[in-house]
């Protein structure tokens, strides 16, 4: 009669039962770090058009297209208005928490608009845009500088201490400390 194998020699080894566990999430991190570097930066063909809108701050004046603060913008008056937030950062709110959120929400808010005033301004999503869950455009913001070279909003305002980055990864900035 045949032996049958113990016990002990049926059970996975350690490495096995890691590999297994761990399998998944490894490969989901694969998964995205390939999305990240490589497919997102192929897809930057995104239907990029340009902007030609003289933009004020809301509230200052009469204009088609206004700066409501440091990451959304208005354009047009009443039924046929578009609210726009821009992407990749965060900007603090002019009715912050405290008056050091506010001091930076107007801080950002006069970047963006200066920023906006440039030439050779480019907004991608086309003309269906996709919309946030309050019915915002969602609009990356782009520039063309000197030796060909390209400045985004979002780094903008990021490298000046404006606006904290978001997306995944990202942590909410207070802007009271």
């Amino acid at each position: 009669m045949p032996r049958r194998p113990s016990r002990s020699s049926r059970r996975p080894s350690r490495i096995a039962r890691w590999l297994v566990l761990w399998r998944t999430p490894v490969l989901l991190l694969v998964v995205m770090a390939a999305w990240w570097f490589v497919i997102r930066p192929l897809s930057d063909g995104q239907d990029w058009q340009r902007l030609d809108h003289d933009f004020t701050i809301c509230g200052q004046g009469r204009s088609q297209s206004c700066v409501i603060d440091g990451d959304t913008l208005a354009i047009g008056f009443g039924a046929n208005s578009r609210r726009i937030r821009l992407t990749g950062f965060d900007a603090p709110e002019i009715d912050g928490a405290c008056p050091a959120e506010e001091r930076a929400a107007l801080a950002a808010r006069a970047a963006v608009r200066e920023w906006l005033l440039q030439k050779d301004i480019e907004w991608d999503g086309g003309d269906d845009p996709p919309r946030d869950q309050y019915g915002r455009e969602l609009r990356e913001m782009r520039r063309s500088l000197d030796e060909g070279k390209t400045e985004y909003l979002a780094d903008f305002m990021i490298d000046r201490d404006l606006a904290s980055a978001n997306g995944w990864g990202a942590f909410p900035r207070d802007w009271c400390r």
